[in-house]
């Protein structure tokens, strides 16, 4: 995979972002080399933009389409039937149906996760079901948490879901998004500087959506129980590493300034008043990119790559990639491959896929899988071509 001209290549300090004067605060991406040493094969085609995949015990595959279907892989093949009995989603805008995710106990309790938008364009929130899987369908499926407040508009619903030891879930949810959407008479993404809202927020729940009674946020007046982190624009990639219990996220910015976090319980990440974002028409959001007790991210893209789907790849398929993170790039249509050592970025690199990703996932095989996000979308299979 040749690392070293991977971390010759990749300059990640100093970089200058239109209307930012100064970004030494944090490593800053730059043009990286492309990986080689493999090559990519599609499972299936015909997914209406697909948002994300999970396996079940028995190889088979569950992807949501953000349209508002959960489709079946079985054996390689598209199952046309969608899976019925599901919430009502609002499809509209990047609202729809997003994650899915498998219980940890998922051979005793049979339990299969969904995060997706509902309500209506003017009042509308992300929300949290659980179903029980039993021979091809959901039973039993019940919403177990949603957002306290409604919001209006498409944008920024976040949302991906990480399973921590003891079985409860972090949840994100966006920041409900970009000016004019407005929130009690401000902006409404100036709210995720607020503990007494679920926008811009990392929540951690117990597996049946009830508040983790150890939230740092849970004993303080006025703040939402559920929070587990503040700061947030809008969170689609969320990951953990097994060995360390370090949790990673990635976050759109607003026209550059997306960031990958190491995300803590009790911690605030910025948004919007600490950013390195500018406004789409052009002024920057905060004079500010770094600020005691403000945690700094690992690393910011400027421009954006507009990330999606996020990975810690623990497998053996791909021996030189084990202990990296894998990044999904909607605007770039490629997949970044970011090597650590601890919570320090070494190197960079990319998987030019030439098509949106949305997710990228370790199948239960140890390859690395993922989503492009198109009316005719494809589950791809990442085959390396080397040893």
């Amino acid at each position: 995979m040749n690392k070293s001209a991977v971390v010759i290549a990749l300059g990640l300090l100093g970089a200058a972002t239109a209307g930012s004067a100064d970004l030494d605060a944090a490593p800053v991406s730059k043009s990286v080399p492309e990986a080689d040493g493999w090559r990519m094969e599609t499972v299936v085609s015909g997914l209406d933009h697909p948002w994300s995949v999970a396996w079940l015990p028995d190889g088979s595959a569950l992807v949501t389409e953000r349209s508002g279907r959960l489709r079946v892989v079985r054996d390689g093949k598209l199952d046309p039937r969608p899976v019925s009995d599901l919430p009502p989603i609002l499809a509209s805008g990047q609202g729809g149906l997003l994650d899915v995710s498998v219980h940890p106990d998922f051979a005793d309790n049979r339990y299969v996760y969904l995060t997706f938008s509902t309500g209506t364009r003017s009042a509308n929130r992300t929300a949290l079901a659980r179903g029980r899987w039993d021979r091809g369908a959901l039973r039993d499926v019940r919403v177990i948490f949603r957002n306290a407040d409604a919001k209006s508009g498409g944008q920024h619903f976040g949302s991906r879901i990480v399973w921590l030891p003891d079985n409860s879930l972090l949840m994100s949810i966006g920041d409900g998004g970009n000016p004019p959407t407005s929130f009690r008479g401000a902006n409404i993404r100036d709210q995720a500087q607020n503990p007494g809202t679920h926008f811009g927020k990392v929540l951690r729940l117990n597996d049946d959506g009830t508040p983790h009674p150890q939230n740092p946020y849970a004993s303080r007046p006025g703040a939402k129980p559920e929070v587990w982190s503040i700061g947030h624009r809008n969170i689609q990639g969320m990951s953990r590493d097994p060995e360390s219990g370090r949790v990673w996220a990635t976050e759109h910015g607003s026209r550059g300034g997306d960031e990958l976090n190491a995300i803590a319980g009790g911690e605030n990440y910025g948004w919007p008043a600490v950013t390195y974002s500018v406004e789409y028409w052009g002024p920057r959001i905060s004079q500010e990119t770094s600020r005691p007790g403000i945690v700094e991210p690992k690393l910011v893209w400027t421009p954006s790559k507009a990330p999606s789907g996020l990975v810690f790849y623990t497998g053996d398929v791909y021996p030189s990639w084990k202990g990296n993170l894998f990044s999904g790039a909607l605007k770039f249509g490629e997949v970044r491959r970011i090597e650590l050592n601890g919570e320090q970025v070494v190197s960079e690199e990319k998987l030019t896929i030439g098509r949106r990703v949305r997710d990228v996932r370790q199948g239960p095989d140890g390859y690395l899988y993922v989503l492009t996000d198109e009316s005719n979308g494809a589950l791809l299979r990442i085959v390396p071509t080397t040893n």
